[in-house]
Formats: structure tokens, sequence, C-alpha cells
């Protein structure tokens, strides 16, 4: 993980496109220090490459390392190249960053990153894109920007390697604990400690300059117990400034003293000064500091600290600003400032981790993730509750939670949403991944799934949506539960149908359908027969698709399901049309019209009626077509559809012209512009059959 401790340093970040859901760190104490690093690093960017030496183009971005241990201040250092870039105008589309690690280590998939950066960019994304489709998407919106793109805690090259753009006008800089073999033409900039008088300026800038100045040979001695680590000297001049009689000597003094650790939490010099910081520490804010390393994606607020410890959200709040501080967390910057959010150092993580295996019991931890799991569920359902109309069932529930888990308008919620999605994201896959609290991570992902489409509707959260049902797949699969495997299966192939997959989709509306069957449930069972109708309809295989659409309509004429039966004739209906056999499709949707009339939907039978219409004129029988049409534009007109009415209007003006009577059909085209006007123009107001596909939300009996 990146070593975010050093970024107290870091500057305002510059120009927006972060992969971190717009969330970027407040700035801290002037950046001090690594001036000939700095120089090095520009010179770089002007360095001949390899390329150009043999007579070649460069073909792709330079790519600038800067490698440290964790606590180094190669973050720091990255932003403030980036800072000085973009301030330079050599950038003008901006910075984009990533994190390429998560805050225990482990490495992020490319396919998220890359989505992450294309969010960034306002570039559209398609839910359930692989990694590759994903990486050339990147490549190539990036060959026509010039961007600088700032890869933090690169795990190795693979991961870095397929987000280089395609482009020599971009700048990628990478920060990493090692060398990146793989890629060529990259020299590290390898970061040790600071200079001396470089750490007193950090020093003074927590304690001021005069407890510096008056002794700077106790400053001196305290900088060398920091082993001049940036990350070491905040938590010092931290510790320093929250206490304003303390001397600098009796600090050094003391950190001398500290014997060597024999709990695990780590050597060197980070460690020792975290240790005598925490042992600082008041036992309540102790605790509350090493539980959040469980904070997901390292982001912490006073509701997930509240939750962690079991405590108030305002004690929680007050001590997380305790922290940010003395530089054990950073506060980010948020356009919501009574939501505030803050950082968990990534230097810390490790050490909070092994505070908490060693003073903590397992089952309490668990406890602690369950009440945070728990917490979270409310304030999403919260977050969706407040979007229903005023007297509405959950309007009223919401009106009974405390008033710290309430939002006071939707716009609140929506703006919450979107600071914590980050959070909320990383909470769902840290409980899957748990294994041990399946129940509260199906709750979390159904909540989760509900605000999203409250508030920014299914299409426009399909991306996220994608990954969330993939998630309960994976749930469903390790419990062995048949329905929710099949529901999941049948959102996923929804939005694979939507985006083109059609074959994915198949396959995956046929896992669903065996999912269902072993459920015994008919509901699922119909819908995933329906579905792989449409695929096939999709694919141009006609009979098959109405095969489908057959088993479908048997198991829903057993349930007297008159809608859906109706329905259902009329995507077999569909299918036989395409295929050319007119009289199948004539006598299905006849049988559609019937059962929507009987249903008492009056548009859906007029609509049906001017499908009947079509394919009377398909299958040559223009006296049945302008009899059917005239009926259904009388229904289309009780049910209020003008444009279905227009749209029958002219189709009973061709019809006529067929007939040889064009006056006639003078007149019901007069009356189709008089109906739409201007719109009808170039609009080809055609009434539209059953579409291919559905995506459907689940149904109230799902």
């Amino acid at each position: 993980m990146t070593d975010q401790a050093v970024d107290t340093q870091a500057p305002a970040p510059g120009p927006q496109g972060s992969a971190q859901g717009g969330v970027v760190r407040q700035s801290g104490p002037e950046f001090v220090g690594r001036q000939r690093e700095l120089k090095e690093l520009r010179a770089d960017i002007k360095r001949t490459g390899l390329d150009t030496l043999t007579g070649r183009k460069e073909p792709r971005a330079r790519v600038l390392l800067i490698a440290g241990r964790p606590g180094s201040g190669r973050t720091a250092l990255a932003e403030e190249l980036a800072g000085l870039l973009a301030g330079s105008g050599d950038y003008p589309d901006g910075v984009l960053r990533a994190r390429l690690t998560e805050p225990d280590g482990t490495p992020v998939p490319t396919e998220r990153t890359a989505r992450e950066l294309l969010a960034g960019l306002d570039h559209p994304v398609p839910p359930g894109a692989g990694e590759d489709e994903l990486t050339e998407a990147l490549r190539k919106t990036l060959s026509v920007r010039r961007v600088l793109l700032l890869l933090d805690g690169a795990a190795d090259a693979e991961q870095v390697e397929p987000l280089l753009p395609d482009a020599p006008e971009c700048l990628v800089v990478a920060t990493a604990e090692g060398p990146l073999t793989g890629i060529s033409d990259v020299r590290p900039c390898t970061l040790g400690g600071l200079d001396t008088k470089s750490a007193l300026e950090l020093l003074s800038g927590y304690t001021g300059s005069v407890r510096i100045t008056v002794d700077p040979r106790a400053a001196e001695s305290l900088a060398e117990q920091c082993a001049h680590q940036p990350a070491a000297l905040v938590l010092a001049g931290g510790w320093l400034a929250q206490r304003p009689k303390a001397s600098v000597a009796e600090l050094a003094k003391q950190l001398h003293k500290l014997p060597d650790d024999d709990t695990g939490v780590g050597k060197g010099s980070l460690s020792r000064v975290f240790r005598f910081v925490y042992d600082s520490l008041p036992s309540p804010a102790a605790r509350i500091l090493r539980l959040l390393c469980l904070a997901p994606a390292g982001i912490a607020d006073p509701h997930t600290a509240s939750a962690l410890a079991g405590c108030s959200v305002s004690a929680a709040r007050t001590t997380l600003d305790d922290f940010a501080a003395i530089g054990l967390l950073h506060p980010l910057d948020s356009p919501a400032p009574q939501e505030p959010q803050y950082e968990v150092p990534g230097c810390l993580q490790p050490l909070l981790k092994a505070l908490t295996e060693a003073q903590d019991r397992p089952g309490e931890v668990q406890l602690a993730r369950a009440r945070m799991l728990e917490r979270t569920v409310r304030l999403l359902q919260s977050c969706r509750a407040v979007t229903e109309p005023d007297g509405s069932p959950a309007r009223k529930k919401l009106a009974g939670l405390p008033r710290a888990l309430r939002f006071p308008t939707a716009r609140a919620a929506a703006q919450w949403l979107d600071l914590r999605e980050p959070a909320l994201l990383a909470s769902a896959r840290l409980a899957v991944a748990d294994g041990e609290l399946d129940t509260l991570a199906r709750r979390l992902m159904a909540a989760l799934t509900r605000a999203l489409v409250a508030h920014r509707g299914t299409e426009a959260a399909a991306p996220e949506l994608y990954g969330i049902h993939q998630l309960v797949l994976d749930v469903a699969e390790r419990r062995e539960l048949p329905r929710e495997k099949a529901a999941a299966l049948l959102n996923l192939a929804d939005l694979d149908a939507e985006t083109g997959r059609t074959q994915e989709a198949l396959a995956r509306y046929r896992a669903a359908l065996d999912a269902a069957r072993v459920a015994n449930d008919p509901y699922a069972t119909g819908r995933a027969m329906e579905s792989v109708g449409g695929a096939y309809q999709e694919l141009g295989d006609w009979q098959r698709a109405a095969d489908w659409f057959g088993r479908a309509l048997s198991a829903r004429l057993a349930r007297g399901d008159k809608l859906v039966v109706a329905r259902l004739y009329g995507r077999i209906g569909t299918a036989h049309t395409y295929a050319g056999r007119y009289g199948e499709a004539l006598r299905n949707w006849s049988s559609a019209c019937a059962g929507y009339r009987k249903g008492g939907d009056v548009p859906a039978f007029a609509r049906a009626l001017s499908e009947l219409a079509r394919v009377q004129e398909y299958a040559g029988r223009p006296e049945e077509c302008l009899r059917t049409c005239r009926e259904a534009v009388d229904w289309a007109r009780q049910a209020k559809d003008v444009r279905l009415q227009a749209a029958l209007e002219l189709r009973l003006a061709d019809t006529l012209d067929r007939l040889g009577d064009s006056a006639a059909a003078g007149l019901h085209r007069a009356a189709a512009e008089r109906i739409l006007g201007p719109e009808l123009h170039g609009t080809g107001a055609e009434p539209r059959g059953d579409a291919a596909y559905e995506i459907r939300s689940a149904s109230e009996e799902d």
C-alpha cells in the first residue's frame, strides 16, 4: 500500500480526474525537501529514450518511477511533481489518479482500475466489460489527450503495463516499493530519508519554529530517532503539537529509551514513533484507532468509527478530528462538510492490523465488523427511503430513525451516496470475501442496489450493479442458495443482453433456468425461459425463440397470469413474423389481443391490434389490415396514446394507397400530421413490436 502518511505534506491536488470517486486529500503543511529528486524527475521527462536513440518514434508515454518504502514520502513527492507539471501547462487535460493496492496491500484488479479511470474521464463504460476491452478503451481514450497519469502503490509491472497510454504526449508517474521490472526505459528515483534541514522544517510545521530553534541539537536528535522519514516525523510533530509544554529533547530521549518491539507490531523508526504515540492515547481512543484498520477502502467517517467502537457518532467525530491533528489520519476534501471523511495512512495499516490481532479477540473484531455492516445497511435504507413520496410507508419508517441516520433531503442523500460510493463498494467486496457474515452481506448488497437505482436509475447505475450482482452470485453459490443464484444470473444476463453480449447472456439465462428449477421457483423459471427465447430471437434463431416463448407460455397458463400470457402470445407472434410464418403469427397475435382485452389493458390491446394489422399486411390481406387498423385507432384514441394513433393513421394511409384509394390515404396522412405536427417528420413513427429483450428489475413476485 502507498505511504499515505506523508501526504500531509502534499499540496492540494491539481485538475480533477481521480479514480477515487472524487475524493481527494486536503492540503497539509507545505511540501518540504526533495528538491534534488524533483529536479532529477523533471530532467528524466526530457531524457532521450532508447527508442529515440534507435531512430524510432516513442510508442507510448514516458514512465517515471518513484520507489521507496512505506513512510518514505513517495506519494507526497508524486503529488508535488504532478502539481508542478499540471501548473506548467504541459498536460492541459489534467491529472488522472488511481491506487493500485488495497489498504491491506492486495493488488487492485486491472479491470477495476481501468473502469475507474474511464469513469474519471467521463467515458461511458459498458457494465461487465472485461479487462482487455476496458484497457483498450482506456488507451484509445488517452491517445488523443495530454494527461498526467499518477499510479500510486504499484505492486508489479503487470499492474502498470496494461494502463500505459499509447501516446508520447502523456506522462505516467508511478510509485512502488521497488523497481518495476518488465517496463522498459524506466529509471527509478529511489527515496531515502530527508536531509536534516528539510526534516527540521517539516517538524517546525507542526511545532512552530521556536521549539526547534531554541534547541537545535535536540531537534536534530529527534530527526535521527525518526530516521529522517517523513511519516515518522509527521507523527512526532503531531504529538508535540498536541502538547505545547512538552520539549523536543524529552520526546527524543523517550524515543531513544523505547525498547525494541516484542508485540509483533513491527520494527523501524516509523513503528517506534507510532508505538509511542499510540501508547499515549486514552484507552477508548486507542481502541477506535486500531479498529480503523477494518474501515473499507481505508476511508473512515464518524459513522464507521462509531459502529466499529460502539460509541456515539459525536464522540467518534471528535476522536477522528484528534487523530487527524496528530497525523494518524488524513482528512479528505468533501463537498459536504457535515459528512467528514478521513483516510487511514497506508503505511500505518499493517501496524494497526497487528495491534488489532494482538489486543482484540477474534470474536470482538467480528462483532465490530457486523456493527459496521449493520450501520451501513441502515444508512443505505435511509438513503433510499428519502426518495419515496411523503406519507409512504418508507418515509414513515424513516421518521422513526435516530436523527444521525436520517437525511434531510433527497439531494443530501444522493450527495452522501456519491461521496461514500468507493467505501460502500469496498464494504460489499470485503463482506463477501469475509465469508462469515453472509447474511449481513446480502442485506448490504440489496440495500446498496436499491439506493443506487433510486438515485441514479438502472441504466446509469448499471456498471456498479453488475459488480454487485456478481458478488450476490458468489454468496449464493457458496451458501447453495439456488433462488438467489437464479436471480443474480438473470440480472447479470439482462445487463449482458443490454450491452450486446448475447451469447454470454444466453449462457447465463440457461444457468439461471437450471437454478430456478432446483429452487422450484415458478416465476424465475418462467422469466428465464422467456429470456432464453429473447436471446435466440436476437441471434436470429426464430424457431428456437418461438419454442422457448412457448415453454414460458405453458408455465404461465398454469398460473393464470392473463396479461403475462397475452404478452407471451405476442412474443411468439413476433418470432413467427420474423420467420415469415404469417399464419402462426396471426393466430398468436389474435390470442394476444384477446388476452389484453380480457385483462382490461387498453394501451396494450391497441398496440397488439396494430401488430396484428402489420402481420395482416405482410400476409397480403389488405382489407383485413384496413379493418384492424381502424379498430386499433379507436382503441389508441381511448388509451390516449397519440404516437401510436398517428402511426396507425400512417399505416391506414399506406394500406389505402395499395387499395387504390389515394384520396382517403391523404386524409389519414393529414390526420397524422395534425396529431404529431413537426415531430412526425423524420421520426418514423411506426409502432414497435415486442422488444427482443426486456431488461427488467425484480418483480414483486420474485
